[in-house]
């Protein structure tokens, strides 16, 4: 166990050196202080964590004080212990169907034993510090895992929900549920019914006051609302049976097969601990995401092995159930504002005194409830998004294999059946290539789909060949790798075929990027003439039309010209026009990048993009929106909003000022823009962005109340006065960034002056016209530049709050 302690001590002198500690007073020592925020998240974990571990138990077949068990270890020992501070552990879904097979198997006091050994297991893998090795688990056979646990725990508590026991298996449960329904308990099934509207409704009651009453979790309500109606009513039912600690089970020895009890073992420490490890990786990505958060500090993974190791040994010999960091538990934390590992340990405080204060309390539960709030929790398992995911990434085969395998043989088999196809997909597209050969006016065209590697060689000197001599050829590789044995080949027929006169061009066809192999691109050209990289620098491809031009260092001044520059000529591609990097004579350093950005969107971009911007020739532009901004240069309207050519109408000018209409006040330039929008262009949205950092925010800070505005600058400018009139109108509500006051008044100028600029758009009548007939829609966005942000203007009733925007599945 020794080497486990440098881990824990390399934490706390990097705490001191982040945090260097302050002397006490003079006889008194350091008091243990508790942040308002840590002891508000920890009640808010609290009350969803206490009905949830007492469903957990129900589902798994364990002992009901075995959920609270773990729910207080978890808080406590974890949450000391661990490496991730605000993430939550305790008995976890995920979990149920090892635990429940285990119960059936071998019987309780057994599985404790199990519990207790899958602890010592992580505590042993935490030594090693493999913990990171666990990320390398395809995402696909962890969210099919999670499914097929879900679709398992739903199927089972449905049995309970209608007032029956559940079977050993899924099959089982289904082939008894029609039996079930036959026999239903009206009882229960009403309280399954409230409870699970309870679930649905309270997260989206409307108004100031759903805002203040969703504070309460809903799984509490759900289950004390239905516990309340069940007692009023006077209702029969099963309830939740604590019987005395006195009488509680505690680990026994192990007893059984040994192999059957080294996979038992084996799997919860698996399951336990991939669990663990993604949910620490993702707390930290919440935690980051959080309004003002800062530098956030990743999570030690081996430590918080560590911690569900030790949590593990202590519920298991205490009679709980096994014990893992838990996703709803954990970022109802993370949203409730805790900044320290507090908040879990003081949550699991209040799951020791809730077991032993209110016992007469939760034994008034039905089980019923119970069991609809564990099935809801299942279902959610089942994510669409993942779904969506894994479908995208062309994984969709290793997810249901392992959900299926999971459903019908165990969570161990059905993880081993999906790393087996997950294996077996990789081998496939490394080995899968298609190699095609074609002309096209003149133009012999080789096109490589998927990975090029020896395998692949013989198919691609074959398609080669089959391009005359001194013919224009195009290789283009639809691939992500290339090994050596490929690149060999490739450019030993490349240079063969130049050296008889004719012309190759080796392309990627997806980044219209030439090929290189990857120790040449910073010191020579590839096959196709170019390098990735000049100097220091290398290209990047920051929008889909790849017309990013990377800096050059420049040469320096007492350098001997090149002989290019020398003489005055230009290096010509008699087919591309001159090369991007040669010198013209006459230029400026301004007009150099001009002609190097118009060769390369010849060269690379155009042949993207003729066909596209061929259809809209013919077809003419159909914008869907009108994009008012800045004409700051930091502000790539493409790029932030992922368009492309035809997508947008934009508008920008210093400032994003929309000057409302009128002879005195109104500018033909930006009314002009609108009305063509609105009118002949029909767009369906009119989008105002406003930036960090504006200029010409700062200069209306600046600026004297009564200065004369002597230049066309600052007449433009006066447009803005509005919004500092708005700005300094305290009686106004001013508007915030994602939940947070703007961080000077700069950016709360920014800010006013996008709401202000909507209003002001609101005055042009062909734009309260479109608003009045439902065909247009207004939206303000705010790009902070530093942060590569974007915010969206959310209006909720007298709030204005400028929300994140995050990745959302949009319905279409």
């Amino acid at each position: 166990m020794s080497a486990c302690v440098p881990a824990g001590a390399t934490e706390s002198a990097h705490t001191e050196r982040a945090h260097p500690p302050h002397s006490p007073p003079h006889g008194r020592g350091p008091r243990f202080r508790v942040a308002g925020a840590d002891l508000s998240a920890a009640v808010a974990v609290f009350l969803i964590a206490l009905p949830l571990s007492l469903g957990i138990a129900l589902a798994t077949g364990a002992p009901l004080q075995a959920g609270l068990v773990a729910a207080a270890v978890g808080g406590l020992v974890t949450g000391r212990l661990g490496g991730s501070p605000l993430q939550v552990s305790g008995p976890a879904a995920g979990l149920t169907v090892v635990t429940a097979d285990l119960i059936h198997q071998y019987g309780w006091r057994v599985t404790c034993a199990v519990t207790v050994l899958a602890g010592l297991v992580q505590l042993g893998l935490s030594c090693l510090r493999v913990a990171r090795g666990a990320l390398a688990v395809s995402p696909a056979i962890v969210h099919g895992m999670l499914a097929g646990i879900g679709v398992t725990i739903a199927v089972a508590q449905a049995h309970i929900v209608l007032g029956g026991e559940p079977q050993s298996s899924v099959p089982d449960n289904l082939q008894a549920l029609p039996a079930q329904l036959a026999r239903l308990d009206p009882a229960a099934l009403a309280v399954s019914v409230l409870t699970l509207a309870a679930l649905l409704l309270w997260p989206r009651l409307p108004g100031r006051a759903g805002r203040v009453l969703r504070r309460v979790p809903a799984a509490l309500v759900a289950v004390a609302g239905a516990t309340a109606v069940a007692a009023a009513a006077g209702l029969v039912l099963p309830v939740v049976d604590l019987p005395s600690w006195r009488s509680h089970a505690l680990a026994g020895l192990p007893e059984g097969p040994v192999l059957g009890l080294a996979a038992a073992v084996l799997t919860t420490a698996l399951v336990c601990s991939v669990q663990s490890l993604l949910g620490a990786v993702a707390v930290d990505k919440l935690a980051s995401a959080r309004p003002g958060a800062g530098h956030v500090v990743r999570s030690d993974l081996d430590r918080e092995l560590l911690g569900q190791g030790a949590a593990n040994v202590v519920s298991g010999a205490l009679g709980g159930l096994p014990v893992a960091g838990v996703a709803v538990r954990s970022t109802a934390n993370v949203h409730a504002g805790a900044v320290s590992r507090n908040s879990t340990m003081i949550h699991g405080l209040l799951v020791v005194a809730a077991t032993l204060l209110l016992v007469p309390l939760l034994e008034l539960i039905p089980l019923a409830s119970l069991a609809t709030l564990v099935m809801a929790v299942g279902l959610r398992m089942v994510s669409l998004h993942h779904i969506r995911t894994v479908t995208r990434h062309r994984e969709v085969l290793v997810y249901a294999v392992t959900a299926l395998g999971v459903i019908c043989l165990g969570v161990l088999e059905g993880v081993v059946l999906g790393i087996a196809v997950a294996v077996g997909v990789a081998l496939h597209r490394l080995t899968r290539t298609r190699i095609t050969h074609k002309e096209e006016g003149g133009v012999h065209h080789v096109h490589v789909r998927g990975q090029l590697t020896f395998l692949a060689v013989p198919r691609l000197s074959r398609a080669l060949h089959l391009v005359p001599q001194g013919a224009d050829a195009v290789v283009a590789l639809d691939g992500s790798f290339m090994d050596h044995a490929a690149y060999e080949t490739l450019q030993d027929w490349h240079g063969t075929h130049t050296a008889r006169g004719g012309t190759v061009e080796i392309t990627g066809r997806r980044t219209g990027v030439r090929i290189a192999e990857p120790g040449n691109l910073a010191s020579g050209p590839a096959p196709g003439g170019e390098s990735g990289t000049h100097g220091d620098c290398r290209c990047r491809p920051w929008t889909a039309w790849r017309n990013h031009q990377c800096d050059r260092p420049s040469p320096a001044p007492d350098a001997e010209p090149l002989p290019d520059e020398a003489s005055g000529s230009v290096a010509t591609d008699p087919r591309t026009g001159p090369e991007p990097d040669a010198p013209v004579r006459g230029r400026t350093p301004g007009g150099i990048q001009l002609v190097r950005g118009l060769s390369t969107f010849q060269r690379r971009t155009a042949p993207l993009v003729r066909g596209e911007l061929a259809r809209l020739a013919r077809e003419g532009q159909r914008p869907s929106q009108l994009f008012l901004t800045c004409a700051d240069s930091r502000v790539v309207t493409s790029m932030i909003t992922s368009s492309g050519p035809g997508d947008l109408f934009v508008v920008r000018n210093v400032g994003n000022l929309v000057p409302p209409p009128g002879a005195e006040s109104g500018d033909d330039s930006v009314a002009a823009a609108i009305e063509y929008a609105v009118d002949v262009l029909a767009v369906r949205s009119i989008t105002v962005c406003g930036h960090s950092g504006c200029g010409a925010m700062q200069a209306l800070l600046d600026s004297r109340p009564a200065s004369p505005a002597a230049t066309p600058l600052g007449r433009w400018l006066r447009h803005g006065g509005p919004s500092l009139e708005r700005l300094r109108d305290t009686g106004a509500p001013a508007p915030r960034l994602a939940g947070r006051a703007p961080a000077d008044d700069v950016e709360q100028l920014c800010l006013t002056n996008v709401v202000q600029q909507l209003e002001h758009l609101r005055a042009h009548e062909s734009v309260a016209r479109a608003l009045k007939e439902g065909r247009l829609e207004l939206h303000g966005v705010y790009f902070h530049v530093g942060e590569a942000q974007a915010y969206l203007l959310a209006e909720q009733e007298e709030d204005r709050v400028f929300d994140r925007v995050r990745d959302v599945d949009l319905a279409v």
